[in-house]
């Protein structure tokens, strides 16, 4: 009987119900067993018949809330307030994410109030004010360009030789600003007083010799530039030899070929020819550019130059080269023809290189002498290599 006893308690104690009596297992209060008084909801009868108590010894009988039946209770109060728990920590959870949706929900409205609020503040004038699509001073560039032209006409019209002195003075400048800019930037020591003096006399020889002059004096400005950088020692010889022959050939020696323009009879006309062809490209490339230019060139040179300013160049080097060599020298259509597209490759060539030397030194501009253009060399960039190949076209075009 203990042992039936002792199944039916761990039936007990494992689904908090009794279990049904087994067949042939006389149940409590069954003639001939003495009942043990038992409370509803308790194991403590089932307990106490397991154990052996001596004849006449009364049972006492449990209380509700001792032993096994205090266990069990506790366990099903546990069990009761367990989902009670949970619901308030799942209404505790939902009032956060209320909470945190509300204070999300007024931090934007605050910030769109604030955006509001920046976006009604008029903006200061240097903020509504756009930078011009060509990127400079377009009043000041313009300007400048009409003082530089109608110099040079006056010196044309007047005394054509004048010319070589301003062509002389535009080099001067640029050599000094050139050499500054690779001094500050770089720390590259050009040598300044030769590639200057050497630079004014391929310029003036250029008018009685021609290219004999200038190519003389320019091998006499590299040798010049070879003894004076002597002194500096050999840190750095190599490189400031080579820029200052660089700066050389570059400034004087290519403007020495627009001096050699001047001296024929016809010498007005073949620089106005060449000056034509060269401010024609450039206006053409840039009324193309900023009214229509969306591919880029060359990118990585010069971002803004574009194809469709390039096609403008062209047109409007070709249209120039036309008249001005069948007008002004009694050339024929197709040599002006040839002329502008020449002028044009080259003078774009010109502008390309100087970029990237710009872009190598991380510089804009070489100067600031010309409001709206920059530097001297910043006009000149074009002007040089087109100088060579006028030069030479015009020689072979309309000989002297």
């Amino acid at each position: 009987m203990a042992q039936v006893s002792e199944e039916r308690e761990d039936r007990v104690d494992a689904t908090g119900a009794h279990p049904a009596a087994a067949p042939g297992t006389p149940e409590p209060g069954d003639a001939g067993t003495p009942a043990t008084p038992e409370f509803p909801g308790t194991a403590g009868a089932s307990a106490t018949s397991e154990t052996p108590h001596a004849a006449g010894t009364p049972v006492v009988p449990e209380t509700p809330g001792t032993g096994e039946a205090a266990r069990l209770s506790a366990a099903g109060t546990a069990a009761a307030e367990t989902p009670a728990a949970s619901r308030t920590d799942e209404a505790g959870g939902a009032s956060a994410e209320t909470a945190a949706a509300s204070a999300k929900g007024a931090a934007a409205e605050t910030s769109a109030a604030a955006e509001t609020g920046a976006s009604d503040t008029p903006a200061p004038p240097e903020a509504v004010k756009k930078a011009s699509k060509a990127g400079r001073n377009l009043p000041a560039a313009i300007g400048v360009a009409l003082l530089l032209g109608a110099a040079i006409i006056v010196s044309l019209l007047t005394v054509r030789y004048l010319f070589i002195g301003i062509i002389a003075v535009a080099i001067a400048v640029g050599t000094f600003e050139f050499a500054g800019v690779l001094r500050r930037v770089a720390g590259i020591r050009v040598a300044v007083i030769p590639v200057i003096v050497g630079g004014q006399a391929m310029i003036w020889l250029a008018w009685p010799f021609g290219r004999e002059g200038a190519l003389t004096a320019f091998v006499l400005t590299v040798l010049a530039c070879l003894l004076w950088r002597l002194p500096g020692g050999a840190k750095g010889y190599l490189r400031d030899i080579s820029a200052s022959t660089f700066a050389a050939a570059y400034l004087p020696l290519f403007a020495a070929f627009a001096a050699m323009l001047v001296p024929p009879a016809d010498g007005v006309g073949r620089v106005l020819t060449f000056l034509i062809g060269v401010v024609a490209s450039d206006t053409g490339g840039y009324i193309a550019g900023v009214l229509g230019g969306r591919h880029p060139m060359a990118p990585a040179i010069s971002p803004k130059k574009t194809w469709e300013g390039f096609a403008g160049s062209v047109i409007g080097g070709v249209v120039a080269g036309a008249l001005t060599l069948s007008l002004l020298l009694d050339g024929h259509v197709w040599q002006g023809v040839i002329f502008g597209v020449a002028i044009v490759l080259t003078a774009t060539l010109g502008d390309l290189v100087e970029s990237l030397i710009k872009r190598d030194l991380g510089v804009k501009d070489m100067g600031t002498l010309l409001p709206g253009h920059g530097g001297i060399m910043d006009r000149l960039d074009s002007l040089l290599p087109s100088a060579v190949v006028s030069w030479l076209l015009l020689s072979a075009f309309v000989p002297v």
